[in-house]
């Protein structure tokens, strides 16, 4: 009878090692990142390990997290590297050498796996402009027109990744020059700026509320407005404006960092988020398509249709002058 007492305490003993043994892989990510727990979990059990989901502020914000503890990594691996902020990361060589091989995708970006892409665009309220009679604008020229005073919002490139994307949508379709002329009249015809995407959109965006029937969004965001109504609306009640240096395509990937801790289970990490259960979930989650090429869309992204036209200087161009382009942005419109 003891020695049975007594094997059986051995068991539970190895039983709790095994669990204790699980490896814990780190992954580094934006705020917007949205993942299951289901699915993380398995992956958990596919590879007897620990996911720790580190989440480090906006895109910009995590970068720049990483670059600053690259020595002593907080992280194993990161999801939300994008075709803005990349370049910045290699420059300071955040990523290792080797990377996962991905599998064949529609967008690609340098020293990263692609995950996802989406579309920056000026989402409109369908019924604000039925009801007030009004043409839609056709061009940024026609944005600055005194004739839309007052109607568009927007985050700030200063603080939203969004803002940016525009911004950078702007300088890739009609130029440096041009772009700054622009917002200089854009500040006399009202537009208005926040701190944040959430804001612009669910406070001053007239479908929720406020006053102004046109902000800075995702190309996305009225296939969203559908399916968090909750039967309410069959079709979106909103549209999205894809003219001349109104739109920019964001590619996010996700990468091993260089100096990781488990690199191994980090390369699979970074595959998992290609597997076809990920790549199905992000389309409702965070509201962006699916990399992996020919994957088929949710039904609620099939009511959009993906803009053919998107405007952005390279990545590298990007790096190099995007903090002058901010620091200039701000001057011209908020000072």
């Amino acid at each position: 009878m003891k020695t049975g007492k007594w094997l059986t305490g051995i068991m539970c003993l190895l039983l709790s090692l095994v669990v204790q043994a699980q490896t814990e892989v780190r992954l580094a990510v934006h705020n917007a990142f949205s993942v299951s727990k289901e699915s993380i979990a398995q992956f958990e059990r596919q590879n007897n390990a620990k996911v720790v989901v580190v989440k480090v502020g906006s895109g910009n914000e995590m970068i720049n997290k990483l670059i600053l503890t690259r020595g002593n990594p907080i992280a194993d691996a990161v999801y939300g590297v994008d075709n803005v902020n990349i370049m910045k990361g290699k420059r300071f060589n955040l990523f290792a050498t080797n990377q996962p091989p991905s599998r064949p995708v529609n967008v690609t970006l340098p020293d990263a796996v692609a995950i996802d892409y989406g579309y920056i665009t000026i989402n409109y309220d369908k019924a604000w402009f039925q009801k007030h009679g009004k043409a839609l604008p056709r061009s940024l020229d026609d944005l600055a027109n005194p004739a839309y005073r007052d109607l568009l919002v927007m985050p700030s490139p200063a603080t939203s990744s969004v803002g940016l994307g525009f911004l950078l949508a702007n300088i890739g379709g009609i130029g440096e020059e041009a772009t700054f002329q622009w917002w200089k009249k854009m500040r006399q015809n009202g537009v208005k700026i926040t701190k944040g995407w959430s804001e612009a959109y669910y406070t001053d965006f007239t479908l929720n509320g406020g006053s102004r029937p046109m902000v800075v969004s995702y190309s996305t965001s009225p296939a969203a407005e559908v399916y968090y109504s909750k039967g309410k609306y069959k079709t979106p009640p909103s549209g999205d404006l894809r003219f001349k240096g109104a739109v920019f395509r964001q590619v996010e990937g996700a990468a091993v960092l260089n100096k990781a801790r488990q690199p191994v289970l980090a390369t699979k990490l970074v595959q998992y988020l290609q597997s076809d259960k990920v790549q199905q979930e992000i389309q409702t989650s965070m509201w962006v398509y699916p990399a992996v090429k020919t994957f088929p869309l949710s039904e609620y992204l099939r009511q959009v249709t993906v803009p053919q036209l998107a405007n952005q200087p390279n990545p590298a161009v990007i790096a190099a002058k995007q903090q002058n382009w901010v620091s200039q942005w701000v001057r011209v419109v908020q000072r």
